[in-house]
């Protein structure tokens, strides 16, 4: 679901104050040290974490601030579909073929502040190319241009990319849908951010029922 919380009939909806009170959250949740970087995951596919990665960048853009959202699912990439985009050149590239990072970036006038790089061809090492030195050094220079990094990585129960990206980062944001992630498969996800002593922030609910029956999202609960 695809949810354009620029849209001026959007900025008053429920969903939008949700998002506002989640970056409210963000904001607050480290007094000792500013998020700046996040990886935004969830334990199984289908919790709408790509939903999520999205609306977060575009609520934290709407308060002025330089946003940067990377599309780190190299295995089934989504962020691409949100602003509607047919280029293939991405993070791979940038990590493989030493392209700089400007030239791979995506904005649109309906998001303000917001830069977009998506995930570039689908290379056979994911693991190998988020892991390596050059991604490291992508981050720390990205830092500098801008006020917040969202990655939007794939679900940590499944492969290990989440974990690896955890540990260049602020913190970590788990997704969970309602009525349909397994209390186990929770407990999974977080040991394995655990072993890499992620610094695991809070957990959005997403796809919650409201009492007209309607699917929205999200409640965000710090630690």
């Amino acid at each position: 679901m695809n949810i354009n919380l620029s849209a001026p009939n959007n900025l008053r909806s429920p969903i939008a104050e949700a998002f506002r009170s989640f970056r409210t959250n963000i904001q607050f949740s480290n007094v000792d040290k500013k998020i700046k970087s996040l990886v935004i995951t969830s334990s199984i596919p289908g919790e709408g974490k790509s939903t999520i990665a999205f609306n977060l960048a575009v609520s934290i853009a709407q308060t002025e601030k330089r946003v940067l959202l990377i599309d780190t699912d190299l295995r089934k990439p989504n962020i691409y579909s949100y602003i509607e985009i047919q280029d293939s050149v991405g993070l791979t590239n940038i990590i493989v073929q030493d392209m700089d990072y400007r030239e791979v970036l995506h904005s649109k006038e309906d998001f303000l502040n917001l830069d977009i790089i998506i995930s570039g061809p689908v290379p056979p090492n994911p693991s190998e190319i988020l892991g390596s030195e050059k991604m490291k050094s992508l981050m720390d220079e990205l830092e500098q241009e801008y006020d917040m990094i969202i990655l939007d990585s794939p679900p940590v129960g499944l492969v290990t990319d989440a974990a690896v990206l955890s540990t260049i980062v602020d913190g970590v944001i788990m997704v969970c849908a309602a009525s349909k992630t397994k209390r186990e498969d929770i407990g999974k996800a977080i040991d394995s951010l655990n072993k890499v002593n992620a610094n695991i922030i809070g957990f959005v609910i997403n796809k919650v029922k409201n009492k007209k029956g309607s699917i929205y999202s999200s409640y965000y609960n710090g630690k």
